[in-house]
């Protein structure tokens, strides 16, 4: 290979992966998963640096990367698999009545961090919008939507493409482009009504109020304090762990299963994550072969008026904790009696 050849293959490389966050971000709006988003985004960028020579500028290197990117999620969305959460899959189920029944992964919406689908800006509006189109609600709303439609509202309402644009990037008409983003817009209607995590508010960054919210949850769920924890929770605010199926609504019955089948979460730590838009923790159990804390589950919340309206732990910490960059295992405290002594 010669001097000239590594410089421009280099250079290419650089200006490829100046698009990976918000392809990454394009591919899980569609693909309602974060591995299969990162995989579709990597066999983009191969797909790109293999037919290069034919790419003659007649787009932008952008447009181009998204016409990609949208061929290669349609494909994988072909076998028709909608992701969910527990609650678009059943009615939730009474504390009475609770049991832990694993569905495959491929069932489950997942999440993902911040940084990896949220591209740097210094427009608050423009932020504001790519948080609020990774929002565990919003994913789950897209997952509903024909995968063609998924595409048109994702270029139009959430990364501001013109129709025109639109339609070129699908090879169909502008017609066409406005006849799916209004079907599309109509469906999302329809699924906000019925879901309160919808109508979910979480300012950016996090007003007082909310980060008090967040302290105070800490605090009782650290200290496994279930008349504090009910204070926090809005009374039909909803609890999920993929990967199983069960889902619990009413602060009775999430603070029920936590003193019950859920109890060896007590003595757990947190740590603020930034996930799907949203705040979150990773959260570590006690663990008594080391001493120290075990991962658990990543969790993610939701906020609407002064409350937790939902939250939701993701359980597959070999998984999740490798994605988010946490740590496999933490230390032990040193107990503070020794401490002072």
């Amino acid at each position: 290979m010669s001097d000239g050849t590594a410089t421009t293959t280099a250079d290419l490389d650089v200006r490829l992966e100046k698009h990976r966050v918000e392809l990454t971000g394009y591919c899980y709006r569609m693909l309602g998963s974060s591995f299969e988003a990162e995989d579709a985004v990597q066999d983009t960028m191969v797909r790109a640096w293999r037919s290069y020579e034919k790419f003659e500028g007649r787009s932008s290197l952008r447009s181009w990367l998204y016409r990609i990117a949208t061929n290669v999620c349609l494909d994988m969305l072909t076998a028709g698999n909608k992701r969910a959460r527990p609650m678009d899959l059943g009615e939730s189920t009474p504390l009475a009545q609770a049991a832990l029944s694993p569905r495959p992964d491929n069932t489950w919406l997942e999440p993902m961090p911040d940084n990896r689908v949220l591209p740097t800006t210094d427009d608050p509006a423009e932020a504001a919008v790519a948080k609020e189109s990774v929002r565990l609600a919003f994913m789950a709303a897209l997952q509903q939507l024909p995968a063609k439609q998924r595409a048109v509202l994702i270029l139009r309402e959430v990364l501001a493409w013109r129709a025109s644009e639109v339609a070129e990037l699908l090879e169909t008409s502008v017609a066409s482009v406005n006849s799916a983003l209004q079907r599309a817009r109509a469906t999302l209607a329809e699924r906000e009504k019925a879901d309160k995590a919808a109508g979910a508010a979480v300012s950016d960054p996090l007003d007082e109020e909310q980060q008090k919210l967040l302290e105070r949850y800490v605090a009782a769920f650290e200290g496994y304090d279930m008349t504090a924890l009910t204070a926090l929770l809005h009374e039909d605010a909803v609890m999920t762990m993929p990967p199983f199926d069960l889902w619990l609504t009413g602060h009775d019955d999430i603070t029920g299963f936590m003193t019950t089948l859920g109890s060896a979460c007590e003595g757990s730590r947190l740590l603020p994550v930034r996930v799907n838009g949203l705040p979150g923790f990773a959260q570590y159990k006690p663990d008594p072969e080391t001493g120290g804390y075990a991962p658990w589950a990543v969790q993610v919340l939701e906020i609407s008026e002064g409350r937790l309206t939902g939250f939701h732990f993701f359980l597959d910490t070999k998984r999740w904790f490798p994605l988010f960059d946490l740590p496999l295992h933490l230390e032990a405290e040193p107990d503070q009696s020794e401490q002072g002594a």
